[in-house]
């Protein structure tokens, strides 16, 4: 009676994970990113995740942070992959055992927004440094994210590229707000502040007031965007085939056209570049 009754329990558990699904397996068929609020506030993973769910039946749980902060939540091992934009500190990740591999996956740029009264007089200017100096020179408001993410180490590259140590000339004028990119934009619309943003997300970006880009187009303003799979060898539960899928779908030609095909009013974010690297 009582292996009777074992059997029964087995059947029926088994016939109650067949009509309500098995939480464990759905458990392994998800994947946690950790990326740029810039890729998330873009609007970017809205269009492409749905279609890599659909052929795949993973589904992706973003962590959107700075660059800085989604790497550190890697090397906690609270990710699977890694999608940032910061090579210096990507490549550091990968020598110091914590990702597999780094590839290339798009790339955009910067620009230098700012209200459109202008009172460094930069708009039109296509030299960062120059209009870097301008604004240091005449004190104008400057929001900085200061949050570590990619655009800040950009923003931090620039300014000593511009001859500026802004640890000694930051004042009252230059403001660090240690958020993301929307909240940077909101804070210059509010201060008629210069700012420095992806364009991907200022394409996104609705709440403009008086901000406009008045610089852009020097080759220093160039972004590009790399993904890595966290190493199962630093953290056994990472969840290796399903993060490797992800990290292939991406670079793969279907994932390319589909961060090609995404586009705000007609204006394409971020281009594809994967094969660059590959070549």
């Amino acid at each position: 009676m009582r292996a009777f009754m074992s059997t029964l329990a087995l059947v029926g558990g088994a016939f109650l994970a067949a009509i309500t699904g098995n939480p464990a397996t759905a458990q392994d068929r998800s994947i946690v990113v950790a990326s740029t609020t810039s890729t998330q506030d873009s609007g970017l993973f809205d269009h492409i995740l749905p279609l890599f769910q659909k052929e795949s039946g993973i589904t992706v749980k973003v962590v959107a942070q700075g660059t800085g902060q989604a790497l550190e939540t890697a090397r906690r091992g609270d990710a699977d992959v890694v999608f940032v934009h910061a090579k210096a500190q990507e490549e550091n990740f990968v020598a110091d055992g914590f990702g597999v591999e780094r590839f290339d996956v798009m790339y955009n740029d910067f620009v230098l927004i700012g209200p459109k009264s202008d009172p460094a007089g930069i708009a039109g200017t296509k030299d960062i440094s120059a209009a870097l100096q301008a604004i240091e020179a005449v004190k104008a408001p400057f929001v900085s994210r200061g949050d570590k993410s990619g655009t800040h180490s950009a923003e931090l590259r620039l300014w000593k590229d511009a001859g500026i140590d802004i640890e000694a000339a930051k004042g009252e004028w230059y403001r660090e707000i240690g958020q993301g990119m929307g909240a940077a934009l909101n804070t210059a619309g509010a201060m008629e502040a210069y700012v420095l943003a992806d364009r991907g997300t200022w394409l996104s970006f609705s709440n403009r007031g008086d901000l406009d880009v008045l610089v852009d187009g020097d080759k220093r303003l160039f972004n590009q965007y790399g993904v890595m799979l966290v190493s199962a060898e630093k953290f056994p539960h990472v969840k290796t085939e399903l993060g490797q899928a992800f990290v292939d779908w991406l670079i793969s030609n279907e994932g390319q056209a589909a961060i090609a095909d995404y586009r705000i009013g007609g204006q394409q974010l971020f281009f594809p570049n994967a094969a660059d690297s590959r070549s």
